[in-house]
């Protein structure tokens, strides 16, 4: 049985889980939505160097007192970690699209099973433009995707191929959900973690596109049993 969770609760249970995929010294972009959770759930002892589209490098978690000043790509309140600055924009995606970037986390409106990214656009919708996701998929040594496993009305995210616009093309290393983490190896999706109580089975049922279960499925990390 899949776990009873509201939208907030799926949010947090991705953003810790995502939050674990870093190494020490690592810079990493976080876009826009869940991604920008991440940074309040970075294990202690893991030092890692936040930068953000729109020209932050050493972002913090969101302060207790915002201050719009200070602000990421998503308009989140964000605090300055010691040693961090605010630079131009024009540096800032020399940064992304230099390969400087160790990784960057974004969301998806779908990922399919050869690791094909839509994310910024639904035919027909208010589009405010297309951001800088094409350049950061193409400019990070890893791209992790933080999306619900389904939409709002229960339709799959992660299918067997994208009918949205695409981003780029087979970019995606990893997608963690509030359900499961794949990662993408030799070209195939591999389920590697699964959240407690939940089968593969589960995952099959909601889940449309072609993937292979580790053998075995770990527990996925981060969620108390």
């Amino acid at each position: 049985m899949l776990p009873a969770l509201n939208e907030e609760e799926k949010k947090r249970r991705i953003a810790k889980r995502v939050a674990l995929e870093f190494s020490d010294g690592d810079v990493v972009n976080l876009g826009i939505g869940i991604p920008a959770l991440v940074s309040d759930y970075i294990p202690e002892g893991v030092r890692v160097i936040l930068q953000t589209e729109n020209g932050v490098v050493g972002a913090g978690p969101k302060p207790d007192v915002e201050d719009l000043r200070f602000i990421g790509a998503g308009g989140r309140c964000l605090s300055i970690a010691p040693g961090g600055s605010c630079i131009a924009s024009d540096l800032s995606f020399g940064i992304i699209r230099g390969g400087h970037l160790d990784a960057t986390v974004l969301g998806a409106l779908q990922v399919d099973s050869e690791g094909n990214l839509a994310n910024w656009m639904v035919p027909g919708g208010l589009v405010a433009g297309m951001g800088g996701a094409m350049d950061l998929v193409v400019g990070a040594k890893k791209v992790i995707i933080a999306t619900t496993h389904t939409t709002k009305d229960g339709r799959p995210k992660l299918v067997k191929k994208c009918t949205l616009p695409l981003t780029a093309v087979s970019v995606v290393d990893v997608v963690v959900t509030e359900l499961a983490l794949f990662r993408f190896r030799d070209g195939k999706m591999i389920l590697e973690e699964m959240a407690p109580g939940v089968t593969v089975d589960d995952i099959r049922a909601c889940t449309e596109a072609d993937f292979a279960a580790a053998e075995p499925v770990q527990v996925i990390k981060g969620v108390a049993q």
